[in-house]
Order: C-alpha cells, then sequence, then structure tokens
C-alpha cells in the first residue's frame, strides 16, 4: 500500500493472505459465473462450473489504484487467461465501481477491440471486516508494460518494455514513435466530437497503456478507463450549442492540445522522476489524432468528414491562438501537481513544435 503517487495520506496495508481469500471467495461467490459467461464467448460454446479444473490465481502488480491478479482457468483442453482488478484503497475503491461502468459501456458501444471487455463485478470482505472491491476483465495476452528508462549503453532515455520473464528490451526510434500514434489514436477513437466525451485520468506512469511485439511491429491496448467524462464541466461555456459545428470544432481542438501535452509526460521506470518526452512524441501525437479521427462516423453538423474539418480548423489558428489555449490548460490542472513545472517550463517550445507538426499534414 506504500505505493501513491497522489500525495495523499497512506493507509493501513492488508496480507498477502488476505488478498488471495479475498479472490478465492469472489470466485466462489460470484466469479465462476462470470468466468462460464466470458469463456462461452471465448470457446463460441456453452462453459459450466464443472468444466473448469483448476483456478490459478497470481497477483501480478501494486499500482496506486489496484492490485491486478492474473487469473489462469484450466479447462479439458486449454487454458484461458482472464485480469481480477482488486481495489484495496478506498481511492481504488471509489473508482473502480465507475471503471467497470465505463469499460462496459464502450466495450458495447464502440467495436474497435482497443479496450479489455468487462465480465462481472463485485464486493469481498475480509477476516478482519475490510471490505476489498473487485472486477474480472479481459487478459490482452503477450501486452506488457512498458516506460521511459535510461538505456545504459548510451545513456539515451528509451522505451523500455517489461517482458513477463522479468526482463527489460528497448525499442528503437521508429518502435517509439509507432507506440505514441498508437496511443494518440486510441484515445481520440474514444473521443465523442458531439458530446465531447473523453477518456481522461490516464497517465503514461501508471502503465494504462500495454503493448506487444510481433516481428518487430508494434501493438498497443488501452487496459483501463478510470474516468470517461465530458471535457468541460459545463459545456455551456463553449459559446454555442454543442451542436454547433463551430463548437464542435473548438472542443476538438482543446483536446487536442491538452492531449499533446499529456502524451509528453511519463515518469522515469514508471515510478521515478517525471520526464517530459522528447520532441518525436509530438509527430506521433498529430498522426494519431488524425488517424483517430478518421474512424469517426459522419456528422451531419459538420460539412466534411471529422478529420478534414479538424485539419482545416487547424490551419487558420494562429500561433498566438494555439500558445494561449494550451497555456490555459494549466488551470485546469490541480495547483500543486508536480506536472505544473514541468509543463510551464517546456509550453512554448510545446506549441512551436506542434505547430511545425500540423504543417506536416
Amino acid at each position: 500500500m506504500s505505493r501513491n503517487l497522489s500525495g495523499g495520506p497512506k493507509e493501513i496495508s492488508i496480507s498477502h493472505g488476505d488478498y488471495f481469500t479475498a479472490v478465492r471467495t469472489f470466485f466462489i461467490n460470484h466469479g465462476l459465473a462470470f468466468i462460464c459467461a466470458a469463456a462461452k464467448q471465448h470457446l463460441k460454446q456453452p462453459v459450466k462450473s464443472a468444466d473448469i479444473h483448476k483456478i490459478r490465481i497470481r497477483l501480478e502488480k501494486h499500482g496506486e489504484f489496484y492490485h491486478p491478479a492474473r487469473i489462469e482457468v484450466l479447462l479439458a483442453q486449454q487454458a484461458i487467461l482472464f485480469v481480477l482488478n482488486v481495489a484495496v484503497s478506498q481511492t481504488g475503491i471509489r473508482t473502480i465501481a465507475e471503471e467497470y461502468r465505463n469499460l462496459k459501456l464502450l466495450g458495447d458501444r464502440f467495436s474497435a477491440g482497443f479496450l479489455p471487455r468487462a465480465y462481472g463485478c463485485g464486493e469481498v470482505a475480509t477476516a478482519g471486516g475490510r471490505k476489498l472491491s473487485m472486477f474480472l476483465g479481459q487478459w490482452f495476452q503477450g501486452y506488457n508494460e512498458f516506460h521511459i528508462s535510461r538505456d545504459q549503453s548510451d545513456k539515451a532515455d528509451k522505451i523500455a518494455v517489461w517482458d513477463e520473464d522479468g526482463s527489460r528490451f528497448f525499442l528503437s526510434a521508429e518502435q517509439r514513435a509507432e507506440v505514441y500514434r498508437q496511443a494518440a489514436k486510441i484515445l481520440t477513437y474514444y473521443y465523442n466530437v458531439e458530446t465531447f466525451k473523453q477518456v481522461s485520468a490516464w497517465h503514461h506512469a501508471a502503465g494504462d497503456f500495454v503493448a506487444r511485439m510481433d516481428d518487430n511491429t508494434v501493438d498497443l491496448k488501452l487496459i483501463t478507463v478510470r474516468r470517461y467524462a465530458p471535457l468541460f464541466k459545463d459545456p455551456g461555456r463553449l459559446e454555442t450549442n454543442p451542436k454547433n459545428a463551430e463548437s464542435i470544432l473548438q472542443a476538438l481542438l482543446i483536446y487536442f492540445l491538452n492531449l499533446s501535452v499529456w502524451m509528453r509526460l511519463d515518469r522515469m521506470d514508471g515510478i521515478g522522476e517525471l520526464v517530459w518526452l522528447g520532441p518525436e512524441v509530438v509527430r506521433s501525437t498529430v498522426v494519431g489524432v488524425f488517424d483517430g479521427l478518421a474512424h469517426k462516423p459522419a456528422d451531419p453538423v459538420l460539412p466534411g468528414a471529422a478529420d478534414l474539418c479538424f485539419k482545416y480548423y487547424l490551419s487558420v489558428c494562429t500561433p498566438e491562438i494555439l500558445l494561449e489555449l494550451t497555456e490555459s490548460i494549466l488551470q485546469a490542472i490541480h495547483p500543486a501537481a508536480p506536472e505544473i513545472p514541468v509543463i510551464k517550463q517546456n509550453l512554448v517550445e510545446h506549441v512551436r513544435l506542434l505547430i511545425e507538426s500540423i504543417g506536416e499534414l
């Protein structure tokens, strides 16, 4: 329970014994039905609890929100993997119900499989009366967490992928560019241009994206949606109503600028000092946003495809407007957030790189 990046007070920990006993109880009380339903989807045939020979539970990692376990379900002919996200802290418990709803909502509404499916949730009390919340989800086999890390061979900061066997390997410059392009594409794919809803509260440092390598080709997934909400607390802040083309493009611009900033933030090895990622991330983000917009269905409010309309909209934005709007993003961040000084120090150069990348579209 000592991993606590939010700065709040630390909570008393629970034992590994209580953790594993609670997970076992979850499956006895709730999870077998969830597993059978999920396995039926996977195998395209009915699965009964009697078909399950064994369930192996492995505690994978300790995060600020969850302590996820890898669940290996052994059937007669094969094994199926799931993830069980377990919330122990009050912060995690407050988050997990909303996340479960978000994953169900987006999984049903969007066809691309960038997010894990969510199969069922429940609550279990430990022997000491502490309540743990958990939900069963899809496990992305072969996908691993990654973070910026120092390559000691040349002292350069690169993406290190954390392999399942405990080893780490570095990505090439081309692979790193692809990681950030896909991350921006995935987040934009789930951005709702009409309601302004977006996947928020994500962070590279939290390991929210995972990567798989296939013959040097990178494939990315987003494994968490802790918050899916509009850009603005009050959409009326825009001068016109949300169904107006101008307001849609205004909101999309703010989403774009905000994403470009957060895409450049990570922590060294996931838990170390804050890192402002290199300029190549800007180009990848711009390309990824337009890749995501290209998947948007036609909207009768816009005069054309979302990506083409937004490209034109950006072309008429002056550098002064882009800088002013990007600076305003800082006002939405808690003033004590450690990211503030890092963003301020790099903001002017960041906007210059954005303008260059937009010009290359």
